[in-house]
C-alpha cells in the first residue's frame, strides 16, 4: 500500500482520495482552509460531496511539509488559476527523484498559455510530471460509480505507477504518452460544456447538444493539434469522453454556469450560485487568445467569449452560429 499526498481539498481532490483510501492506501490531503480540514478529520465529510463518507485512512492538514513528507507521489488538484502560486509554496518539500507530481486539475494558465504540467516543470525543473484525466464527476467517483481515466506522462514509470495505484474493479485506467493532448482535452472541453449549458438555459434540445459536442470537438482538435496534441488523444477518453460527460451532466459546474447565463443571470450571480471554481470562465480568454494567435477558426469559443465579455445576447449568439457562411464539414 502507498501513501499519497493530495494538494487540494475540493470535490475532485477528495473524491480521488476516497477512491485511493478504499483500496487501502493512506492519503494525506492539503487544504488552505482550517474548517475544511476539521470537517474531513472530525466529521468525515466534505462540504462539496454530501453523499460521500471520508474513510479513516484519510487525514487533512494545512501544512504542505506534513502532507508531502513520506508520500510516494503527489496529486495536484487545485484550480488552474492558483496552480503556479501553490506550487511555489510546496516545491521545497518535493523529492523530485522519488515523488512524481500528477496533475489532476483541468485548465490552462492565463498569462502564459501553458498547460499545468508545463507550469509545474517551470517551477520545479527536475520534477517528474504526469496527468490524470478523463470523463469523471467527483460526485460519482466518491460513491464508487465505475469510471475510466487516462494516466499520461512522457515518463513510462510515472504513468504506470498511477495506473497500478488507481486501477481496480471500480476504476479502469489507460496510459498515454501524450500529456499535452490529455491536458488540452480536459481544459478546452469546459468551454464547450459552458455553451451546452447556455443552450439548456435557452430551452434547446438534443439536436442542439449533439451539434455542440460534434462541432465543439472539431474546435478542440483544431487548436489542440496546433499546440502539439495528437488527434487520437482528443478523440479519446480525455477529449471526446470528457466532453460528452461535461456537456450532458447536471453534475457539471461548467454546464450549470452556462445554463444560468442562458437564463439571464450575470457572471457574478452565476459564480455565486455555482459556489465552486468555473474553469470555463477562467480559461475562455486564453483559448480566445490562442485561437487568434494561431489563426484557428473557433466560432463556438468566439460566441462564448462574446457572451461573457462583450454582452452578446445568448439567443443572438445562436443565430450568428447558425447563419455563418456555408461550408463543407471538416
Amino acid at each position: 500500500m502507498k501513501t499519497i499526498a493530495v494538494i487540494g481539498s475540493g470535490s475532485w481532490g477528495v473524491a480521488l482520495s476516497i477512491h485511493l483510501a478504499s483500496m487501502g492506501h493512506n492519503v494525506k490531503i492539503w487544504s488552505f482552509d482550517a474548517e475544511e480540514a476539521r470537517l474531513i478529520n472530525e466529521e468525515k465529510k466534505c462540504k462539496f460531496l454530501p453523499m460521500a463518507v471520508i474513510p479513516n485512512n484519510i487525514i487533512c492538514r494545512n501544512d504542505f511539509k506534513e502532507v508531502i513528507e513520506g508520500a510516494d507521489f503527489i496529486l495536484h488538484v487545485t484550480p488552474s488559476k492558483f496552480t503556479r502560486n501553490i506550487v511555489k509554496q510546496y516545491k521545497e518539500f518535493v523529492d523530485c527523484d522519488k515523488q512524481p507530481i500528477i496533475v489532476c486539475s483541468k485548465g490552462i494558465e492565463k498569462d502564459t498559455a501553458l498547460t499545468l504540467d508545463e507550469v509545474i516543470k517551470q517551477e520545479i525543473p527536475n520534477a517528474r510530471v504526469g496527468a490524470l484525466s478523463g470523463p469523471s464527476h467527483a460526485e460519482e467517483v466518491s460513491i464508487a460509480v465505475p469510471t475510466v481515466l487516462v494516466s499520461a506522462s512522457k515518463d513510462e514509470e510515472v504513468r504506470k505507477l498511477v495506473q497500478d495505484t488507481f486501477m481496480n474493479e471500480k476504476m479502469r485506467v489507460y496510459t498515454s504518452e501524450d500529456i499535452k493532448g490529455v491536458e488540452l482535452g480536459g481544459a478546452l472541453k469546459n468551454i464547450i460544456a459552458f455553451c451546452a449549458g447556455v443552450a439548456a438555459g435557452l430551452g434547446y434540445g438534443d439536436n442542439t447538444f449533439a451539434a455542440l459536442i460534434t462541432r465543439g470537438l472539431t474546435e478542440i482538435r483544431r487548436l489542440g493539434t496546433k499546440l502539439g496534441a495528437e488527434s487520437n488523444t482528443l478523440y479519446g477518453l480525455s477529449g471526446l469522453g470528457d466532453l460528452i460527460v461535461t456537456c450532458l451532466s447536471e453534475h457539471s459546474r461548467n454546464r450549470k454556469a452556462g445554463k444560468l447565463i442562458g437564463q439571464g443571470k450575470s457572471i457574478e450571480e452565476t459564480k455565486q450560485e455555482v459556489g465552486m471554481t468555473i474553469e470555463s470562465i477562467d480559461n475562455i480568454e486564453v483559448a480566445k487568445h490562442l485561437s487568434e494567435k494561431l489563426s484557428v477558426s473557433m466560432p463556438i469559443v468566439d460566441a462564448v467569449y462574446d457572451i461573457l465579455y462583450n454582452g452578446l445576447d445568448p439567443k443572438e449568439a445562436v443565430r450568428i452560429l447558425m447563419t455563418r457562411d456555408k461550408k463543407m464539414e471538416d
